[in-house]
């Protein structure tokens, strides 16, 4: 019997260690502690095979290039995720849902190092207009993604569910926590299996599947069943049901979780600890980020002159900023520099100059050759400016254009570009000043100022002025 037990218990370390391998270590364990996992989990085989795809020598290679690329702002951005109480593990998120590229799209429009879609980024206060898209600042899309996470965090009590409702949505995890907590209960009590109310509760899952009820149905269902005292872990959630089209969460979320993990442990393989790569163990010790307010309407070409940088090398910091200015319509914004340029930028930043710019809308028979002309500048200017690969111009079409500093003081290119155009119009049958406002896009007070009325009162026949 003795023997027997001995044998046992052997082969049950044996397959523990050939399951895990012998490459993990106590800071691998901790990964999974940061994130509310228990240790166990380090022999799901599915997440062995996640981590051994990154394993490969194609992609542990593709894993240093991303690290050492963005070596300059990953400190910056583990700093912001410290002050806001989120494990260091979370780095990994992002470099998951970007591969830490500032400037990443997906194919349904999440942007971003941290791949916010445009709803959820105007919620959590980045903005996005004609000069800027706040997704791609790394530091504002950073505290952004903290706030968000934090949030998904006091919703859920665990940090892998914070992050896998960050992929796949909160109304999904609630759903899959829901339909996992219904199923633990009619294990554990098979005469509840019919019970009317089990039956409703699952009656309301499936008309949130094929969205016949709302979310707010779906939450108190998640509500009430949660205080039953079953907590489904991420084994539960992560398995796969047979015989079922909808597991309780998508399959790239399943991944997702698990690759998030497989980044995290792949920091502490030999390869990146041998010379050539050991920096990469100490990002995060030393500040490499300063972000630093600039006035409105600078251009980050002069602000690159002024600390002594390539201009295309500062943008890589500000590619939030369309066009490479500064909103015009800001006091102060802030942009990010090089901590190591902090010094110089207080030294020269009140001798940083003014740009001017104009904006013109494309009409119909500009060419880019013309508008060059027209404005005094180069066909190359207005093409690197408004980052166009082609002279292909489209009506509407918008260019921002940098103005010479004797165009400004002549003033010949706002006369050039702000003549008024005057049209006279005839009230007809069922016409108001205010759709014949709509109609121009011009004010109502205008109309009657320009034709001097007194009152709205319109009749047909009348003869207008719009200007």
């Amino acid at each position: 019997m003795k023997k027997l037990l001995l044998l046992i218990f052997v082969f049950s370390i044996y397959s523990y260690a050939s399951l895990i391998g012998s490459n993990f270590t106590q800071r691998d364990l901790q990964i999974l502690e940061d994130l509310d996992i228990k240790s166990s989990f380090i022999t799901d085989y599915k997440l062995q095979e996640v981590y051994e795809q990154f394993q490969n020598r194609r992609n542990s290679h593709n894993y240093l290039e991303k690290l050492n690329e963005a070596s300059l702002f990953v400190p910056r951005v583990k700093d912001i995720l410290r002050q806001q109480n989120i494990p260091d593990v979370f780095i990994y998120m992002a470099m998951a849902e970007s591969n830490f590229d500032i400037d990443a799209k997906s194919y349904v429009r999440a942007t971003g190092l941290w791949q916010f879609m445009h709803g959820t980024a105007k919620m959590y206060g980045l903005k996005n207009d004609f000069y800027v898209d706040e997704r791609m600042d790394l530091v504002k899309s950073t505290i952004a993604a903290t706030k968000y996470l934090n949030a998904l965090h006091d919703r859920f009590d665990k940090w892998y569910l914070a992050a896998i409702a960050y992929n796949c949505g909160e109304g999904r995890v609630i759903e899959a926590l829901t339909r996992a907590i219904l199923d633990i209960y009619v294990e554990k009590h098979p005469s509840q299996k019919r019970s009317k109310k089990i039956y409703e509760f699952r009656k309301t899952i499936a008309q949130y599947q094929k969205r016949r009820v709302s979310y707010y149905k779906l939450r108190d269902v998640y509500e009430e069943v949660k205080t039953w005292g079953i907590n489904p872990d991420i084994e539960d959630l992560l398995q796969e049901q047979k015989g079922l089209d909808r597991q309780y969460l998508p399959k790239e979320s399943r991944r997702y979780i698990r690759k998030i993990i497989s980044l995290a442990m792949l920091n502490s393989q030999n390869f990146i600890k041998n010379d050539a790569n050991s920096h990469l163990l100490n990002m995060g010790i030393s500040k490499t980020i300063a972000t630093v307010p600039v006035k409105g309407g600078w251009h980050l070409n002069n602000i690159a002159k002024a600390i002594g940088m390539k201009y295309e090398e500062l943008y890589e910091l500000n590619k939030h900023l369309k066009r490479g200015i500064v909103p015009p319509s800001e006091n102060f914004y802030t942009i990010n520099i090089p901590y190591s340029r902090l010094s110089r930028f207080n030294l020269n930043k009140n001798s940083i100059k003014d740009t001017v710019y104009a904006v013109h809308t494309v009409r119909s028979g500009d060419t880019l050759i013309g508008i060059a002309k027209k404005y005094n500048i180069t066909v190359e200017m207005i093409k690197k400016q408004n980052k166009l690969k082609s002279s292909f111009l489209s009506l509407k079409q918008k260019l921002l254009l940098p103005i010479p500093n004797d165009m400004i003081k002549n003033r010949n290119i706002f006369k050039m570009s702000s003549r008024p155009t005057k049209k006279r119009y005839t009230v007809k049958s069922g016409d108001s000043l205010y759709s014949i406002a709509r109609k121009y896009k011009v004010d109502v007070k205008k109309i009657m100022k320009d034709n001097n009325l007194k009152d709205s009162f319109l009749k047909i026949g009348d003869r207008l002025v719009i200007r």
